[in-house]
Protein backbone atom coordinates (compact mmCIF):
# COMPACT_ATOMS: atom_id res chain seq x y z
CA UNK A 1 0.00 0.00 0.00
CA UNK A 2 1.51 3.40 -0.96
CA UNK A 3 2.51 5.79 1.78
CA UNK A 4 0.15 8.66 2.40
CA UNK A 5 1.46 12.14 3.22
CA UNK A 6 -0.66 12.53 6.35
CA UNK A 7 -1.28 15.88 8.09
CA UNK A 8 0.56 14.53 11.15
CA UNK A 9 3.67 13.73 9.08
CA UNK A 10 3.52 17.14 7.38
CA UNK A 11 3.17 18.85 10.74
CA UNK A 12 6.20 16.94 12.03
CA UNK A 13 8.29 17.99 9.03
CA UNK A 14 7.22 21.60 9.42
CA UNK A 15 8.15 21.56 13.11
CA UNK A 16 11.56 20.10 12.23
CA UNK A 17 12.00 22.68 9.49
CA UNK A 18 11.29 25.50 11.94
CA UNK A 19 13.64 24.00 14.51
CA UNK A 20 16.54 23.68 12.06
CA UNK A 21 16.08 27.05 10.36
CA UNK A 22 15.64 28.92 13.67
CA UNK A 23 18.76 27.31 15.12
CA UNK A 24 20.71 28.04 11.92
CA UNK A 25 19.49 31.64 11.81
CA UNK A 26 20.66 32.30 15.35
CA UNK A 27 24.06 30.71 14.66
CA UNK A 28 24.39 32.71 11.43
CA UNK A 29 23.98 36.02 13.26
CA UNK A 30 26.86 35.15 15.58
CA UNK A 31 29.07 33.94 12.73
CA UNK A 32 28.54 37.14 10.75
CA UNK A 33 29.45 39.15 13.84
CA UNK A 34 32.70 37.20 14.17
CA UNK A 35 33.41 37.74 10.45
CA UNK A 36 32.97 41.45 11.09
CA UNK A 37 35.83 41.24 13.62
CA UNK A 38 38.19 40.37 10.78
CA UNK A 39 36.75 43.01 8.45
CA UNK A 40 37.26 45.61 11.18
CA UNK A 41 40.90 44.68 11.65
CA UNK A 42 41.55 44.80 7.90
CA UNK A 43 40.02 48.28 7.56
CA UNK A 44 41.76 49.65 10.67
CA UNK A 45 45.19 48.25 9.77
CA UNK A 46 44.81 49.46 6.18
CA UNK A 47 44.09 52.99 7.37
CA UNK A 48 47.09 52.89 9.72
CA UNK A 49 49.77 51.88 7.20
CA UNK A 50 50.54 49.52 4.34
CA UNK A 51 53.07 47.70 6.54
CA UNK A 52 50.46 47.13 9.25
CA UNK A 53 48.02 45.79 6.68
CA UNK A 54 50.63 43.46 5.20
CA UNK A 55 51.62 42.20 8.67
CA UNK A 56 47.99 41.65 9.58
CA UNK A 57 47.32 39.83 6.31
CA UNK A 58 50.17 37.38 6.86
CA UNK A 59 49.62 37.05 10.61
CA UNK A 60 45.89 36.49 10.24
CA UNK A 61 46.50 33.77 7.65
CA UNK A 62 48.83 31.96 10.06
CA UNK A 63 46.47 32.39 13.01
CA UNK A 64 43.42 31.23 11.08
CA UNK A 65 45.27 28.16 9.79
CA UNK A 66 46.10 27.20 13.38
CA UNK A 67 42.82 28.23 14.97
CA UNK A 68 40.36 26.64 12.56
CA UNK A 69 41.98 23.22 12.80
CA UNK A 70 41.91 23.27 16.60
CA UNK A 71 38.43 24.76 16.58
CA UNK A 72 37.29 21.92 14.31
CA UNK A 73 38.44 19.38 16.91
CA UNK A 74 36.20 20.97 19.54
CA UNK A 75 33.29 21.65 17.16
CA UNK A 76 33.23 17.92 16.32
CA UNK A 77 32.10 17.19 19.89
CA UNK A 78 28.68 18.69 19.15
CA UNK A 79 27.03 15.34 18.24
CA UNK A 80 28.12 13.86 21.57
CA UNK A 81 26.24 16.40 23.67
CA UNK A 82 23.31 16.55 21.25
CA UNK A 83 22.87 12.77 21.61
CA UNK A 84 22.93 13.04 25.41
CA UNK A 85 20.34 15.82 25.14
CA UNK A 86 18.13 13.72 22.85
CA UNK A 87 18.46 10.66 25.08
CA UNK A 88 17.58 12.67 28.23
CA UNK A 89 20.94 11.63 29.72
CA UNK A 90 21.51 14.97 31.39
CA UNK A 91 23.64 13.61 34.19
CA UNK A 92 26.27 12.49 31.62
CA UNK A 93 26.79 15.96 30.13
CA UNK A 94 28.77 17.43 33.02
CA UNK A 95 31.40 14.65 33.23
CA UNK A 96 31.72 14.68 29.44
CA UNK A 97 32.30 18.45 29.35
CA UNK A 98 34.91 18.24 32.09
CA UNK A 99 36.79 15.55 30.19
CA UNK A 100 36.55 17.71 27.05
CA UNK A 101 38.37 20.44 28.98
CA UNK A 102 41.45 18.21 29.03
CA UNK A 103 41.29 17.89 25.24
CA UNK A 104 40.80 21.65 24.97
CA UNK A 105 43.87 22.15 27.14
CA UNK A 106 45.93 20.02 24.75
CA UNK A 107 44.73 22.03 21.74
CA UNK A 108 45.70 25.25 23.56
CA UNK A 109 49.25 23.98 24.18
CA UNK A 110 49.68 22.96 20.53
CA UNK A 111 48.21 26.21 19.21
CA UNK A 112 50.21 28.50 21.48
CA UNK A 113 53.41 26.66 20.61
CA UNK A 114 52.82 27.25 16.90
CA UNK A 115 51.93 30.94 17.33
CA UNK A 116 54.78 31.79 19.71
CA UNK A 117 57.40 30.29 17.38
CA UNK A 118 56.27 31.21 13.85
CA UNK A 119 59.78 31.81 12.48
CA UNK A 120 60.19 28.54 10.54
CA UNK A 121 56.72 28.91 9.01
CA UNK A 122 57.34 32.53 7.99
CA UNK A 123 60.75 31.74 6.47
CA UNK A 124 59.40 28.70 4.63
CA UNK A 125 56.63 30.77 3.02
CA UNK A 126 59.06 33.51 1.98
CA UNK A 127 57.73 36.34 4.15
CA UNK A 128 60.16 39.29 3.78
CA UNK A 129 62.57 39.75 6.68
CA UNK A 130 61.43 43.31 7.34
CA UNK A 131 57.87 42.04 7.81
CA UNK A 132 58.65 39.04 10.00
CA UNK A 133 59.25 41.12 13.15
CA UNK A 134 55.86 42.82 12.94
CA UNK A 135 54.11 39.54 12.12
CA UNK A 136 55.79 37.75 15.03
CA UNK A 137 54.76 40.58 17.36
CA UNK A 138 51.17 40.29 16.15
CA UNK A 139 51.12 36.50 16.56
CA UNK A 140 52.71 36.65 20.02
CA UNK A 141 49.67 38.58 21.26
CA UNK A 142 47.23 36.29 19.47
CA UNK A 143 48.92 33.28 21.09
CA UNK A 144 47.57 34.50 24.43
CA UNK A 145 44.20 35.26 22.84
CA UNK A 146 43.94 31.64 21.69
CA UNK A 147 43.09 30.00 25.08
CA UNK A 148 39.90 32.04 25.67
CA UNK A 149 38.97 31.63 22.00
CA UNK A 150 39.12 27.83 22.19
CA UNK A 151 37.43 27.67 25.59
CA UNK A 152 34.63 29.89 24.28
CA UNK A 153 34.35 27.58 21.26
CA UNK A 154 33.83 24.70 23.67
CA UNK A 155 31.08 26.72 25.38
CA UNK A 156 29.56 27.49 21.98
CA UNK A 157 29.62 23.82 20.92
CA UNK A 158 28.00 22.78 24.20
CA UNK A 159 25.18 25.27 23.71
CA UNK A 160 24.63 24.20 20.10
CA UNK A 161 24.52 20.57 21.16
CA UNK A 162 21.97 21.31 23.89
CA UNK A 163 19.83 23.37 21.53
CA UNK A 164 20.59 26.79 23.10
CA UNK A 165 22.61 28.74 20.50
CA UNK A 166 21.03 32.12 21.26
CA UNK A 167 23.28 32.95 24.23
CA UNK A 168 26.41 32.51 22.14
CA UNK A 169 25.16 34.64 19.25
CA UNK A 170 24.03 37.41 21.60
CA UNK A 171 27.50 37.48 23.18
CA UNK A 172 29.24 37.52 19.78
CA UNK A 173 26.99 40.28 18.51
CA UNK A 174 27.46 42.28 21.72
CA UNK A 175 31.24 42.00 21.41
CA UNK A 176 31.32 43.60 17.95
CA UNK A 177 31.18 47.26 19.02
CA UNK A 178 33.84 46.87 21.78
CA UNK A 179 36.05 45.07 19.25
CA UNK A 180 35.72 47.93 16.74
CA UNK A 181 36.45 50.64 19.32
CA UNK A 182 39.37 48.75 20.89
CA UNK A 183 40.96 47.99 17.51
CA UNK A 184 40.86 51.66 16.53
CA UNK A 185 42.21 52.90 19.88
CA UNK A 186 44.95 50.30 20.32
CA UNK A 187 46.13 50.51 16.71
CA UNK A 188 46.26 54.30 16.44
CA UNK A 189 46.94 55.03 20.11
CA UNK A 190 45.61 57.96 22.14
CA UNK A 191 44.68 58.77 25.72
CA UNK A 192 48.27 58.16 26.80
CA UNK A 193 48.73 54.96 24.77
CA UNK A 194 51.34 54.75 22.01
CA UNK A 195 50.21 53.43 18.60
CA UNK A 196 50.54 49.64 18.45
CA UNK A 197 50.05 49.11 14.71
CA UNK A 198 48.86 45.66 13.67
CA UNK A 199 49.53 44.37 17.17
CA UNK A 200 46.81 46.75 18.38
CA UNK A 201 44.22 44.69 16.51
CA UNK A 202 45.60 41.57 18.20
CA UNK A 203 45.40 43.20 21.65
CA UNK A 204 41.77 44.14 20.92
CA UNK A 205 41.05 40.51 20.02
CA UNK A 206 42.73 39.33 23.21
CA UNK A 207 40.68 41.65 25.44
CA UNK A 208 37.41 40.79 23.71
CA UNK A 209 38.13 37.03 23.87
CA UNK A 210 38.78 37.12 27.60
CA UNK A 211 35.67 39.23 28.16
CA UNK A 212 33.58 36.70 26.22
CA UNK A 213 35.05 33.83 28.25
CA UNK A 214 34.38 35.58 31.58
CA UNK A 215 30.74 36.20 30.62
CA UNK A 216 30.40 32.58 29.41
CA UNK A 217 31.71 31.25 32.73
CA UNK A 218 29.33 33.56 34.60
CA UNK A 219 26.39 32.27 32.56
CA UNK A 220 27.38 28.65 33.14
CA UNK A 221 27.39 29.29 36.88
CA UNK A 222 24.19 31.34 37.13
CA UNK A 223 21.75 30.32 34.38
CA UNK A 224 19.18 27.76 35.47
CA UNK A 225 19.18 25.99 32.12
CA UNK A 226 22.65 24.54 32.92
CA UNK A 227 21.77 23.27 36.41
CA UNK A 228 20.47 19.81 35.36
CA UNK A 229 23.78 19.01 33.65
CA UNK A 230 25.96 19.33 36.80
CA UNK A 231 28.74 21.05 34.90
CA UNK A 232 30.20 22.61 38.07
CA UNK A 233 30.94 19.39 39.93
CA UNK A 234 34.63 18.85 40.85
CA UNK A 235 37.00 17.92 38.03
CA UNK A 236 37.66 14.21 37.67
CA UNK A 237 41.04 12.77 36.78
CA UNK A 238 41.65 12.44 33.04
CA UNK A 239 39.75 9.52 31.54
CA UNK A 240 42.11 8.75 28.68
CA UNK A 241 39.72 6.27 27.10
CA UNK A 242 37.06 8.97 26.77
CA UNK A 243 39.57 11.66 25.77
CA UNK A 244 40.93 9.26 23.15
CA UNK A 245 37.40 8.77 21.79
CA UNK A 246 37.00 12.55 21.64
CA UNK A 247 40.30 12.80 19.76
CA UNK A 248 39.38 10.06 17.28
CA UNK A 249 36.26 12.05 16.43
CA UNK A 250 37.74 15.54 16.64
CA UNK A 251 41.20 15.30 15.09
CA UNK A 252 40.08 14.03 11.64
CA UNK A 253 37.30 16.64 11.67
CA UNK A 254 39.79 19.38 12.57
CA UNK A 255 42.19 18.25 9.85
CA UNK A 256 39.32 18.28 7.34
CA UNK A 257 38.59 21.91 8.24
CA UNK A 258 42.29 22.71 7.77
CA UNK A 259 42.23 21.13 4.31
CA UNK A 260 39.28 23.32 3.36
CA UNK A 261 40.96 26.49 4.61
CA UNK A 262 44.42 25.76 3.21
CA UNK A 263 42.97 24.94 -0.21
CA UNK A 264 41.83 28.58 -0.33
CA UNK A 265 45.06 29.90 1.21
CA UNK A 266 47.26 28.06 -1.27
CA UNK A 267 44.99 29.07 -4.14
CA UNK A 268 45.60 32.73 -3.26
CA UNK A 269 49.38 32.16 -3.17
CA UNK A 270 49.36 30.54 -6.62
CA UNK A 271 47.12 33.24 -8.10
CA UNK A 272 49.53 35.90 -6.77
CA UNK A 273 51.91 34.77 -9.54
CA UNK A 274 49.41 36.06 -12.09
CA UNK A 275 49.77 39.67 -10.95
CA UNK A 276 47.97 42.23 -8.81
CA UNK A 277 44.86 42.35 -11.00
CA UNK A 278 44.30 38.61 -10.62
CA UNK A 279 45.05 38.71 -6.88
CA UNK A 280 42.71 41.61 -6.22
CA UNK A 281 39.88 39.98 -8.19
CA UNK A 282 40.42 36.64 -6.46
CA UNK A 283 40.43 38.31 -3.03
CA UNK A 284 36.99 39.80 -3.67
CA UNK A 285 35.66 36.52 -5.06
CA UNK A 286 37.00 34.64 -2.01
CA UNK A 287 35.36 37.13 0.33
CA UNK A 288 31.99 36.67 -1.36
CA UNK A 289 32.41 32.89 -1.25
CA UNK A 290 33.23 33.06 2.48
CA UNK A 291 30.10 35.12 3.19
CA UNK A 292 27.95 32.69 1.19
CA UNK A 293 29.50 29.77 3.09
CA UNK A 294 28.21 31.14 6.40
CA UNK A 295 24.68 30.01 5.48
CA UNK A 296 25.39 26.27 4.90
CA UNK A 297 27.82 26.33 7.83
CA UNK A 298 25.05 27.51 10.14
CA UNK A 299 22.64 24.97 8.66
CA UNK A 300 25.25 22.23 9.07
CA UNK A 301 25.60 22.98 12.77
CA UNK A 302 21.83 23.12 13.26
CA UNK A 303 21.14 19.98 11.22
CA UNK A 304 23.87 18.01 12.98
CA UNK A 305 22.41 19.01 16.35
CA UNK A 306 18.95 17.75 15.35
CA UNK A 307 20.23 14.53 13.75
CA UNK A 308 22.26 13.71 16.86
CA UNK A 309 19.31 14.62 19.09
CA UNK A 310 17.13 12.04 17.36
CA UNK A 311 19.91 9.46 17.33
CA UNK A 312 20.24 9.95 21.08
CA UNK A 313 16.49 9.55 21.42
CA UNK A 314 16.72 6.25 19.54
CA UNK A 315 14.68 7.41 16.52
CA UNK A 316 16.84 6.69 13.46
CA UNK A 317 13.96 7.52 11.07
CA UNK A 318 13.55 11.05 12.40
CA UNK A 319 17.32 11.48 12.39
CA UNK A 320 17.41 10.56 8.70
CA UNK A 321 14.51 12.91 7.99
CA UNK A 322 16.28 15.80 9.73
CA UNK A 323 19.47 15.09 7.78
CA UNK A 324 17.85 15.28 4.37
CA UNK A 325 15.66 18.21 5.40
CA UNK A 326 18.72 20.25 6.38
CA UNK A 327 20.53 19.36 3.17
CA UNK A 328 17.44 20.21 1.12
CA UNK A 329 17.04 23.60 2.79
CA UNK A 330 20.73 24.36 2.22
CA UNK A 331 20.47 23.36 -1.44
CA UNK A 332 17.35 25.46 -1.98
CA UNK A 333 18.89 28.57 -0.42
CA UNK A 334 22.10 27.97 -2.38
CA UNK A 335 20.20 28.03 -5.67
CA UNK A 336 18.65 31.38 -4.74
CA UNK A 337 21.98 32.86 -3.65
CA UNK A 338 23.76 31.55 -6.74
CA UNK A 339 21.17 33.15 -9.04
CA UNK A 340 21.50 36.43 -7.12
CA UNK A 341 25.29 36.44 -7.43
CA UNK A 342 25.12 35.65 -11.15
CA UNK A 343 22.59 38.41 -11.84
CA UNK A 344 24.36 41.04 -9.75
CA UNK A 345 28.00 40.03 -10.19
CA UNK A 346 29.09 43.43 -11.53
CA UNK A 347 27.34 45.54 -8.84
CA UNK A 348 28.74 43.20 -6.18
CA UNK A 349 32.26 43.69 -7.51
CA UNK A 350 31.71 47.47 -7.60
CA UNK A 351 30.93 47.42 -3.87
CA UNK A 352 34.57 46.52 -3.22
CA UNK A 353 36.50 48.58 -5.78
CA UNK A 354 35.98 51.26 -8.43
CA UNK A 355 38.69 50.18 -10.90
CA UNK A 356 37.00 48.99 -14.15
CA UNK A 357 39.59 46.28 -14.86
CA UNK A 358 39.16 44.66 -11.43
CA UNK A 359 35.37 44.92 -11.65
CA UNK A 360 35.38 43.22 -15.07
CA UNK A 361 37.58 40.31 -13.95
CA UNK A 362 35.80 39.93 -10.62
CA UNK A 363 32.34 39.81 -12.17
CA UNK A 364 33.47 36.84 -14.27
CA UNK A 365 34.91 35.10 -11.22
CA UNK A 366 31.69 35.65 -9.26
CA UNK A 367 29.76 33.63 -11.83
CA UNK A 368 32.11 30.74 -11.05
CA UNK A 369 31.75 31.44 -7.31
CA UNK A 370 27.99 31.02 -7.72
CA UNK A 371 28.48 27.60 -9.33
CA UNK A 372 31.05 26.67 -6.69
CA UNK A 373 28.58 27.57 -3.93
CA UNK A 374 25.99 25.05 -5.17
CA UNK A 375 28.26 22.11 -4.39
CA UNK A 376 29.74 23.81 -1.34
CA UNK A 377 26.32 24.24 0.26
CA UNK A 378 25.49 20.55 -0.06
CA UNK A 379 28.86 19.21 1.07
CA UNK A 380 29.07 21.61 4.04
CA UNK A 381 25.85 20.32 5.61
CA UNK A 382 26.58 16.73 4.61
CA UNK A 383 29.95 16.62 6.34
CA UNK A 384 28.40 17.84 9.61
CA UNK A 385 25.72 15.17 9.37
CA UNK A 386 28.30 12.47 8.63
CA UNK A 387 30.04 13.42 11.89
CA UNK A 388 26.77 12.75 13.69
CA UNK A 389 27.08 9.19 12.40
CA UNK A 390 30.75 9.13 13.52
CA UNK A 391 32.06 9.09 9.95
CA UNK A 392 35.11 11.38 9.98
CA UNK A 393 38.05 9.60 8.31
CA UNK A 394 36.41 9.11 4.92
CA UNK A 395 35.47 12.82 4.54
CA UNK A 396 39.03 13.81 5.46
CA UNK A 397 40.49 11.56 2.77
CA UNK A 398 37.96 12.78 0.22
CA UNK A 399 38.82 16.41 1.02
CA UNK A 400 42.54 15.70 0.59
CA UNK A 401 42.07 13.92 -2.73
CA UNK A 402 39.53 16.29 -4.26
CA UNK A 403 39.97 19.73 -2.69
CA UNK A 404 43.77 19.57 -2.70
CA UNK A 405 44.11 17.21 -5.66
CA UNK A 406 41.47 17.97 -8.26
CA UNK A 407 40.59 21.46 -7.02
CA UNK A 408 43.91 23.03 -6.10
CA UNK A 409 46.39 21.06 -8.21
CA UNK A 410 43.92 20.73 -11.07
CA UNK A 411 43.49 24.49 -11.03
CA UNK A 412 47.28 24.95 -11.02
CA UNK A 413 47.62 22.63 -14.02
CA UNK A 414 44.83 24.40 -15.88
CA UNK A 415 46.18 27.87 -15.07
CA UNK A 416 49.90 27.41 -15.69
CA UNK A 417 50.49 24.29 -17.79
CA UNK A 418 47.30 23.45 -19.63
CA UNK A 419 45.37 20.19 -19.80
CA UNK A 420 45.44 18.09 -22.96
CA UNK A 421 44.53 20.30 -25.90
CA UNK A 422 43.70 23.20 -23.60
CA UNK A 423 46.49 25.72 -23.25
CA UNK A 424 47.36 27.31 -19.92
CA UNK A 425 44.65 29.84 -19.07
CA UNK A 426 46.95 32.14 -17.07
CA UNK A 427 43.89 33.39 -15.18
CA UNK A 428 42.30 32.86 -11.74
CA UNK A 429 39.23 31.43 -13.50
CA UNK A 430 41.14 28.15 -13.83
CA UNK A 431 41.29 27.66 -10.07
CA UNK A 432 37.61 28.46 -9.54
CA UNK A 433 36.57 26.15 -12.36
CA UNK A 434 38.59 23.27 -10.92
CA UNK A 435 37.40 23.98 -7.39
CA UNK A 436 33.76 24.15 -8.48
CA UNK A 437 34.09 20.74 -10.15
CA UNK A 438 35.91 19.25 -7.17
CA UNK A 439 33.36 20.56 -4.68
CA UNK A 440 30.44 19.27 -6.74
CA UNK A 441 32.07 15.83 -6.80
CA UNK A 442 32.64 16.00 -3.02
CA UNK A 443 28.94 16.78 -2.57
CA UNK A 444 27.90 13.76 -4.66
CA UNK A 445 30.23 11.41 -2.76
CA UNK A 446 29.09 12.74 0.62
CA UNK A 447 25.44 12.23 -0.31
CA UNK A 448 26.26 8.66 -1.33
CA UNK A 449 28.00 8.02 1.99
CA UNK A 450 25.12 9.61 3.87
CA UNK A 451 22.59 7.40 2.14
CA UNK A 452 24.61 4.35 3.13
CA UNK A 453 24.97 5.28 6.83
CA UNK A 454 21.38 6.47 7.25
CA UNK A 455 20.00 3.24 5.78
CA UNK A 456 22.35 0.97 7.72
CA UNK A 457 20.72 -1.41 10.24
CA UNK A 458 22.62 0.34 13.05
CA UNK A 459 22.58 3.98 12.00
CA UNK A 460 24.34 5.58 14.96
CA UNK A 461 27.63 5.63 16.80
CA UNK A 462 28.42 5.10 20.44
CA UNK A 463 28.62 8.25 22.55
CA UNK A 464 32.06 8.68 24.16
Amino acid sequence: MPKVNTPVASTGRMAEFKQITHHAGVVLVGQLAVMAFGVTDTVVAGRYSETALAALSVGAAVYISVYVGLMGILQALLPIWAEMHGGQRREEVGPSVRQALYLCGLTIIVGMGALLAPGPMLRATGVPDELQTEVSRYLAVLAWALPPALLFRLFSTLNQGLGHPRLVSVLQLGALLPKVLLSIWLTFGGAGLDPQGAAGCAWATLLVNYALLIVAVYLLRTQRLYLPYRIWAPMESPDWRRIGAFARLGIPAGLAVMVEVTSFTLMALFIARLGTLASASHQIASNVAAILYMVPLALGIATSARVSFWLGAGDALKARGAAYLGIGVSGGIAVGLAIFVMLFSRPLAALYVDQPAIIAMTSGLLTLVALYHLGDAIQAVSVFVLRSYRMVLAPLLIYCLLLWGLGLMGGYQLAFKGVGALEAMQAPNAFWMASAGATALVAVIFLTLLRRVTHAPSGRGNTP
